[in-house]
């Protein structure tokens, strides 16, 4: 059975109630009852609305899911099932893995570092190799 809510993190949930449900004919194998039942499932999440999601990690995946969201609202459709239910799990599982990573802290800023002496011998040696290799495939008066 469905969860009354979906966690996504510690501490921040989603409510069965705050999502919305679509369903529809599905392409692919289905049998017999391909041509009846309305297998495809559409998952909504109004986002930018949602009383469940604190402000901060709304304001992250507001930013970070820019381009997938329609006026807030973040949809996902599943059909690679062929019964409404495992569809239904699948849209689930989806919603919460986009959700999770878009609610994820940054990355740590990368510490600069200077290459050391073994990568920039490695390097130039490999140049130099290059250089070789080029050098002996030419034809001409400078050789």
């Amino acid at each position: 059975m469905l969860p009354s809510v979906l966690v996504i993190r510690p501490g921040f949930g989603i409510p069965a109630g705050e999502l919305a449900w679509r369903y529809s004919r599905s392409a692919g194998p289905g049998g017999q009852s391909v041509n009846t039942s309305d297998s495809r499932v559409e998952l909504s999440f109004d986002l930018a609305r949602s009383g469940s999601v604190p402000e901060q990690l709304r304001a992250r995946a507001l930013s970070r899911l820019d381009g997938r969201l329609v006026d807030g609202v973040l949809t996902l459709a599943a059909s690679e099932h062929r019964s409404q239910l495992r569809n239904r799990e699948a849209a689930l599982a989806r919603l919460a893995g986009t959700l999770r990573e878009a609610t994820a802290p940054p990355p740590r800023p990368r510490k600069a570092t200077r290459p050391t002496r073994g990568s920039v011998e490695r390097r130039l040696a490999g140049k130099k190799r290059r250089s070789t290799t080029k050098r002996t495939r030419r034809i001409g008066p400078d050789d």
